[in-house]
């Protein structure tokens, strides 16, 4: 979190005398990212409660205006890895991949700063589980789907490129098994916080 928060105040200086990075219909952006994925408060289930750990991982977004300021924009990125853990102890880890597609509206201005707002619709796959400290039981998280908000800022660097600081809300819940015994639903849904090298074509 550090890091990003030190590379969007440095976004923010480089921007103040850059032109704005304009969005018109039919144009494409391609933004290359760093991600943190920060869960919940975890809930409660049949053997107590189950929380995840955050996570770092690269991320990429391609973006298409359908018109002038409004965009649809996916999100994919590098599997994000999470520690489990079981009223604070450690019980095992998953991997996830959190695919989310995204209506998205831009603000218009004369600076170099362009706040936009968005939201859309999440599937996120879990795999890889493993268990720690379950006496060799195993575990499976089922995929999900959930609503998603966005909001950030494009930071122009040229008529072509910005660095980007943007957060999400995702609604991640899964319903969790332990041993073939289901123990309930398993409430993740994080705050993404996300720095991005943004392409205009």
């Amino acid at each position: 979190m550090k890091h990003i928060t030190a590379l969007t105040l440095a976004a923010l200086m480089a921007s103040t005398a850059a032109p704005a990075l304009a969005q018109e219909q039919g144009d494409i952006l391609l933004g290359l990212g760093l991600g943190w994925i920060e869960p919940g408060n975890g809930s409660n289930t049949l053997v107590g409660k189950v929380d995840a750990d955050g996570a770092l991982s690269p991320t990429i977004t391609f973006e298409y205006f359908i018109a002038d300021r409004v965009g649809i924009e996916l999100l994919a990125a590098w599997p994000f890895k999470h520690d489990l853990n079981l009223n604070g102890g450690d019980i095992g880890e998953t991997k996830h991949l959190p695919p989310t597609l995204s209506l998205q509206y831009y603000f218009t201005n004369s600076s170099s700063i362009t706040p936009f707002i968005g939201a859309g619709i999440n599937y996120t796959y879990f795999f890889d589980e493993e268990t720690n400290n379950l006496g060799g039981a195993s575990l499976d998280l089922d995929d999900s789907w959930g609503l998603a908000l966005h909001a950030g800022a494009d930071f122009a660097l040229s008529e072509k490129s910005a660095l980007r600081a943007d957060v999400r809300y995702i609604d991640i819940e899964t319903e969790a098994t332990v041993g073939g015994t289901n123990i309930g639903d398993v409430d993740i849904s994080p705050w993404v916080f996300n720095i991005a090298y943004v392409m205009k074509f």
